[in-house]
């Protein structure tokens, strides 16, 4: 495999974004076949990322949570079909039963409470809202009045709950008779060989090689921070490459590594199926399984993955089971999203162009629209910059500057329509695109791309 083109995309992502450092790994038919460590894992010290460094991998743990809660099921000790206040006193909501199904599906009707938002936020001292809820029995007592927050029946529309993933902690833990952090170190993590997956500080502060975690502020510098421990069950999972191309290969193998069954094959093809749409697309199919997001049409092939972020780690996994591939990334800061960035490399390993994917496709063009464009003979001015999905059109003079938010409506290699909103009216704003440069059409002016 040449990783060439994939090592330049991804140093490309982590100078525009500023990612202090990042690390990958891509397995293959149960082999670590290429891992890599770009950038630092701390800035001041000069030390690189490699393959070993440990990162928070944040909500990819809820994929732990739900294996966890499927060995249960296969041991006859609860079932997907359960009512969640049959282990945990709670009414979440009136319209219907919720069940441990709805909570793995983010389905319960019940939209997010913002505990997980507002308890990092806290501690990483973002912000003054500060939520001090230290165990699942805090959440469960901040979650009182949550029924009352309803508005769909279970099964009928996703929300993603990271406060249902706690719940999953508990029913974990009361049905097991095991905290679920143990329950999860003795039932996947020492199986599967995962010596270096920590859930608890003093673990991590024993490891020589952990990545410092950094908030990048608006100017773009990198200010050292600190991962938010505390509760576990939604996010709170710290690995590195090498230990989690352990629990891809066993996902891959359908629940078996090296002769180690987590669980039967019918359970993962069970947590991959696919419940519910997902508001967040890259493919354009994806929708919700147990902890998992599924894509039935990945060139063809069913891709699974998860991404995770906790503000100052971030990571990805994705998988193939047909191609028995996958990759894992990490990252010490919130920056490209490694969801598309490990879609972006599982493309080119399977010998696609990326921007044959609607997303890559639009930041592609976005990209070459970005730039200082003139009017005729240089009468007016303004420049249009990328802000995520979005252009910002800028005009500025010596004592003021005009925002404006374009929306993409229609985008293609050779043509880009946009529009914006003036008084309730949408505005178009169209980009015409060739080899020789970018033709802006915006209101009574055209505008000529020159830098």
């Amino acid at each position: 495999m040449d990783f060439g083109e994939i090592e330049e995309f991804i140093l490309s992502k982590i100078r525009e974004s500023r990612l202090p450092g990042l690390s990958i790994g891509v397995v293959r038919d149960g082999e670590l076949v290429y891992a890599k460590g770009f950038g630092f894992r701390d800035i001041d010290k000069g030390l690189p990322a490699t393959p070993r460094t440990i990162y928070g991998i944040g909500s990819i743990t809820k994929s732990f949570t739900a294996l966890a809660i499927l060995r249960l099921v296969e041991e006859g000790r609860l079932s997907l079909e359960d009512p969640v206040d049959k282990y945990v006193p709670i009414k979440l909501n009136p319209m219907g039963t919720v069940t441990i199904h709805h909570l793995l599906t983010h389905s319960s009707g019940l939209p997010a409470l913002g505990y997980a938002e507002a308890y990092i936020n806290g501690v990483l001292g973002l912000d003054s809202n500060w939520l001090p809820l230290a165990t699942p029995e805090d959440v469960l007592a901040f979650m009182r009045s949550a029924a009352d927050w309803a508005v769909a029946r279970p099964g009928e529309r996703f929300f993603y709950l990271n406060e249902g993933y706690v719940i999953l902690g508990l029913i974990i833990k009361r049905v097991s008779g095991m905290p679920y952090e143990d329950f999860v170190r003795e039932k996947i993590l020492k199986p599967l060989g995962m010596a270096r997956t920590y859930f608890m500080a003093e673990e991590v502060l024993k490891d020589p090689e952990v990545a410092t975690p950094y908030i990048i502020d608006r100017e773009g510098k990198h200010i050292p921070s600190k991962f938010p421990f505390g509760i576990t069950s939604d996010g709170g999972l710290l690995s590195n490459v090498v230990d989690m191309t352990r629990y891809v290969s066993m996902l891959i193998n359908r629940g078996e590594l090296n002769g180690v069954r987590m669980v039967g094959r019918e359970l993962i093809e069970t947590a991959e199926r696919g419940y519910i749409d997902v508001p967040w697309k890259i493919i354009g199919d994806e929708k919700y399984g147990y902890g998992l997001i599924v894509s039935q049409n990945f060139y063809g092939r069913r891709l699974v993955e998860h991404s995770g972020n906790v503000g100052v780690y971030t990571a990805d996994m994705a998988y193939i089971p047909s191609e028995k591939m996958g990759v894992i990334i990490m990252a010490n800061a919130e920056g490209y999203p490694l969801s598309k960035m490990g879609i972006y490399v599982l493309s080119k390993l399977l010998g696609h162009d990326p921007s044959e994917l609607g997303a890559f496709m639009i930041e592609e063009v976005n990209k070459r629209l970005e730039g200082a464009y003139e009017a005729y003979g240089g009468t007016v001015k303004i420049s249009i910059q990328r802000q995520g999905d979005y252009l910002v059109m800028k005009s500025t003079t010596k004592y003021t500057e005009e925002t404006t938010i374009l929306v993409p409506d229609e985008v293609r290699r050779d043509y880009a329509r946009f529009y914006t909103l003036v008084n309730g009216a949408k505005i178009p704003v169209e980009f015409f695109i060739n080899d020789n440069g970018v033709v802006l059409i915006y209101e009574r002016f055209k505008f000529i791309k020159r830098e």
